[in-house]
Formats: C-alpha cells, sequence, structure tokens
C-alpha cells in the first residue's frame, strides 16, 4: 500500500461527516470536532490455561483480522477459583490507528457485520458516557478473512472504538455518519 492512498473511511469523514458534525453542533474551532482516535480489539481467553494452542489461533485470527500482530495480555493478580496465577496468559488485544483503524472500520461495517445472522443492528445504548463505543462480537467467523476450514474453535472478541467526542450523543452522531448501522431507539 502506497503512503498517498487515503482510506475511504478517511475521505467519507473528511466529506460528509466533519461538515455535518460542525453543521450540527456549531464548533467554532475545527479541532473541536469529534474525531477517532482509535480502535481496539481484544480476545479474552479464559481457555488458553489449558490448551496451550488457543492463543496462538488467537494471535492469527486477530492478526488476519486487523493486519497488525496483537499483544499478549496478562494476568494482573492470582484468583485462586479460577486456577489463574499473576502473568498467566490470558487473551489477545491489538490497538489499530491512522490507516489501519479506519481500513478496519470500513471492513467492519461494509463487509462483516452484514454476516451477521438475524442482524437489527447495533446497539446505540453502548456508549461509554464519554463518546466510546463498544461492541462485542460473538465469532470471528464473520470476517471474510478467516478461513472457516481452518477455524478450531468459535471465539467472540470486543471492539472499542474510541473518539474525541465530549458526550455520548455527539459519539452515536459521529460514528452514525461513518456508516455504522445502529438499532432503532
Amino acid at each position: 500500500m502506497t503512503a498517498n492512498v487515503i482510506p475511504r473511511m478517511r475521505e467519507k469523514y473528511d466529506s460528509e461527516a466533519a461538515p455535518a458534525l460542525r453543521e450540527q453542533y456549531k464548533y467554532g474551532n475545527v479541532m473541536e470536532i469529534p474525531r477517532l482516535t482509535k480502535i481496539v480489539v481484544n480476545i479474552g481467553l479464559g481457555e488458553a490455561l489449558t490448551d496451550a494452542n488457543a492463543m496462538d489461533k488467537a494471535v492469527e485470527d486477530v492478526s488476519a483480522i486487523t493486519g497488525q500482530k496483537p499483544v499478549i495480555t496478562r494476568a494482573r493478580r492470582s484468583i485462586a477459583n479460577f486456577r489463574l496465577r499473576e502473568g498467566n496468559p490470558i487473551g489477545v488485544a491489538t490497538t489499530l490507528r491512522g490507516v489501519r483503524m479506519y481500513e478496519f472500520l470500513d471492513r467492519l461495517v461494509a463487509a462483516a457485520l452484514p454476516r451477521i445472522r438475524d442482524f437489527q443492528g447495533l446497539n446505540p445504548n453502548a456508549f461509554d458516557g464519554r463518546g466510546n463505543y463498544s461492541l462485542g462480537i460473538r465469532e470471528q467467523l464473520i470476517f471474510p478473512e478467516i478461513d472457516y476450514d481452518k477455524v478450531d474453535k468459535v471465539r467472540g472478541m470486543q471492539v472499542t472504538i474510541v473518539t474525541t467526542a465530549k458526550t455520548d450523543e455527539e459519539g452515536h452522531k459521529l460514528l452514525e455518519l461513518m456508516g455504522l448501522p445502529f438499532a432503532k431507539k
């Protein structure tokens, strides 16, 4: 990929979303307009304590989906009931910024979400109070990069979209203008 190519979602933000937000909320400064900061993709792996292969497969899946190698997250403290020791690997996570972030968002909206069976739209109440949005995906198979025949186990993942919006309303409007299909309230 060349450095001069602007992702489709970035063009959509610059040409449609930013002007519409500036118009609606009457921002005086261009830097006040909410924008995407990063997208975090995370898979929690409780089975990694018993199955050593699970971690490798999850790393492989997240790498294929995001185009970036994830980091292995480790337990911060020991929990005896879960047979968990401090430092044990319990998941994988990757943070996408810039071009990769916009490319991932484009694939999520255009290719992955429409493949969810009985999809009614994203939950509009999953904002955190500061304009950031989290969505849970039940299976990694909705992404076209995942080969169905090579999947050993269906794993869910969490996708967190971090914005510079000050309120949930502004964050919702930004993501709606970017093309995320929210269910009607």
